[in-house]
């Protein structure tokens, strides 16, 4: 079924333990590919399709598994956070990268905040997702701002 595949970001969710953790690895690579060839701009673009797409499919995969309450295995909202962060960085250095990784992973999983006002109270597959972009928007705030700090 083509949700699952999208929802659980090409079956990575589905590996165990930290499915959150796979799916974020899983997207990287294409993320970072997407950012060397075409630029931060972009990255946000192939984002917001990967969103809506990914809205989509998570609704469909949790309605026909009956799994209404952010399942661990859906991880395409892992991606569309992680790619959010990686937009944000000045640079490909890994260092930047494995921050841009670091800090989606500690909003998304801390959350702090909005993050954990929209993962309360926004329900069904626009939850799984909104919760995921605010960590990513988190982490590209910290990012920007570490940026500046050093005189980027």
């Amino acid at each position: 079924m083509l949700a699952r595949f999208i929802a659980t970001f090409g079956y990575a969710g589905l590996l165990k333990p930290a499915p959150g953790t796979w799916g974020t690895l899983a997207g990287l690579p294409f993320g970072w590919l997407i950012l060397h060839q075409s630029g931060s701009f972009f990255l946000l673009m192939a984002t917001a399709v990967l969103f809506f797409g990914g809205w989509f499919a998570a609704h469909h995969y949790m309605s026909a598994t009956d799994k209404m309450d952010d399942p661990s295995e859906v991880v395409v909202d892992e991606v569309v956070g992680l790619w959010i962060a990686l937009a944000a960085i000045p640079d490909l250095t890994w260092l930047w990268v494995a921050l841009a990784f670091a800090l989606f992973r500690l909003f998304d999983i801390w959350k702090p905040g909005p993050i954990r006002w929209a993962d309360r109270t926004i329900k069904g597959a626009l939850g799984t997702m909104v919760d995921d972009v605010l960590a990513g928007v988190a982490a590209a705030l910290c990012i920007l701002v570490l940026n500046a700090a050093i005189g980027g």
